[in-house]
């Protein structure tokens, strides 16, 4: 058995499949192997369970500026794009209405504004008044007798795009594109040593399975991405903060689409919205709330000592930066409330206050917990800067191995982020890209703008 190949893959999320996908189609190279630690691909961040289900394209997530948006529209598309060519429409990408409302007068004029700004990058974007609204998206307007709720309401968005995705059904039907020829997927390989040898590969160790060779080493393997950086001496500059993020369902379809609200500017995570959910049908999911936990991954039994290698806990730079964290009054009343959210006894109801804000007519019985639902996200922390960083991160060694951090909107970029990975690695190993391919699949004439 030959276990020597020219790319090793860690993580069978939507970020490794992509990329497995990516050096299958769009390379000549000959032997990609894609590892996965669980029995099957796509069972953390990438499940269904544990993410909003939404392509984030930067129209109706006011915390991206104009800037953010602009660039994660364009990948956006790229993914839109590989949905569409394989005719995934109505299997595990769906269209639907989507929009970002402003509730009150303050609101509201934050979000006419931003209207204007951003149809600079979506000029299909549409305002909604309160009465468009009150047609399209009747919940967000009525209150329980019928009557209209007495703020004023706006929303600007879109009647319907392809905005919702499965990412486990995505990253599932890319890698059983690229099962051919000599590239192959192993999982239960749970990676622990990436060895340097003399000669520039790397072997990968797992328990019970047979070393893996490669020449080139990419790790898309969330937050445990950061935990066999360090082991190798990489990132050493670097902590982690994971969040985690529940959501509570509410029976029937009480949305027509995808409905988010206002960003607090001051806030690092994301505002609550709510969404007809495509893995629990039937229902409407309201979500997610936000905290922290001294785990790496949710739901998962250990990964408390991986947490406390790459959380920085204990050292003065990661304390300087949830002090400040702490030091905000409005950051700080934000992670209480949402760490009462996940009291059994009293968190419904807390949450309810907030569910109203995007359906005023909800009751609290209404409110259920979405038990097992809504995974964990790594936050990265700058040890240096001592300060929190949002997006993504990237640790390149320059030596063929690359480690990467992709929280949201790590999934809708995931076809960039891979393209940007290849152009590493065809350089380091000298092969070549096959552009008509990408031309063919993605629309895409050049891959310069990748790089920006």
């Amino acid at each position: 058995m030959n276990n020597s190949y020219d790319v090793a893959i860690i993580g069978a999320g939507i970020s490794g499949s992509a990329l497995f996908y990516a050096l299958t189609h769009y390379t000549n190279i000959k032997r990609v192997i894609l590892l996965e630690k669980y029995s099957e691909p796509a069972t953390l961040s990438s499940s269904g369970n544990n993410n909003s289900q939404t392509i984030h394209a930067g129209d109706i997530e006011t915390n991206y500026p104009f800037e953010k948006a602009k660039k994660v529209a364009r990948d956006a598309d790229l993914l839109v794009s590989y949905a569409l060519f394989h005719n995934l429409q109505n299997k595990s990408i769906f269209e639907y209405q989507k929009m970002a409302i402003g509730v009150g007068d303050e609101e509201v004029e934050f979000m006419k504004k931003r209207h204007e700004e951003f149809k600079d990058i979506f000029p299909d974007l549409e305002f909604f008044t309160k009465d468009t609204l009150r047609e399209i998206e009747p919940n967000v307007v009525k209150m329980l007798d019928g009557s209209d709720r007495p703020e004023d309401i706006v929303g600007s968005g879109s009647r319907k795009a392809f905005c919702a995705m499965n990412f486990h059904a995505v990253s599932n039907h890319m890698i059983e594109q690229s099962l051919f020829g000599e590239h192959k997927l192993i999982c239960n390989f749970k990676v622990t040593d990436i060895i340097e040898q003399g000669d520039g590969a790397y072997t990968l160790k797992a328990p019970g399975q047979s070393p893996i060779t490669a020449s080139f080493v990419l790790v898309n393997a969330g937050a445990h991405s950061l935990f066999l950086a360090q082991n190798m001496g990489y990132g050493l500059d670097l902590g982690c903060l994971p969040i985690s993020g529940s959501f509570y369902f509410i029976p029937g379809n009480k949305l027509q689409g995808k409905v988010y609200t206002v960003q607090n500017p001051k806030l690092p995570f994301a505002a609550i919205h709510g969404d007809p959910d495509i893995i629990a049908t039937g229902k409407t999911r309201l979500g997610p709330t936000a905290l922290s936990l001294p785990k790496l991954e949710r739901f998962k039994s250990g990964t408390f000592l991986e947490f406390l290698k790459v959380s920085g806990f204990g050292e003065f730079s990661t304390a300087k930066i949830m002090w400040d964290l702490f030091s905000d009054k409005e950051i700080r009343n934000y992670i209480l409330r949402n760490f009462i959210y996940e009291i059994p006894s009293i968190g419904r109801k807390y949450f309810w206050e907030e569910a109203k804000k995007i359906i005023p007519s909800i009751q609290l019985h209404e409110l259920s917990y979405a038990k097992g639902f809504g995974g964990i996200r790594p936050q990265v922390l700058d040890k240096t800067q001592k300060k929190l960083i949002f997006g993504e991160k990237k640790i390149k060694s320059n030596k063929g191995v690359t480690f990467n951090m992709t929280p949201s909107p790590g999934a809708t970029s995931c076809i960039k982020n891979a393209l940007v990975d290849m152009l590493e690695i065809v350089e380091y190993l000298n092969k070549e890209i096959k552009m008509d391919k990408i031309k063919e699949e993605l629309k895409e004439e050049s891959l310069e703008w990748v790089l920006d």
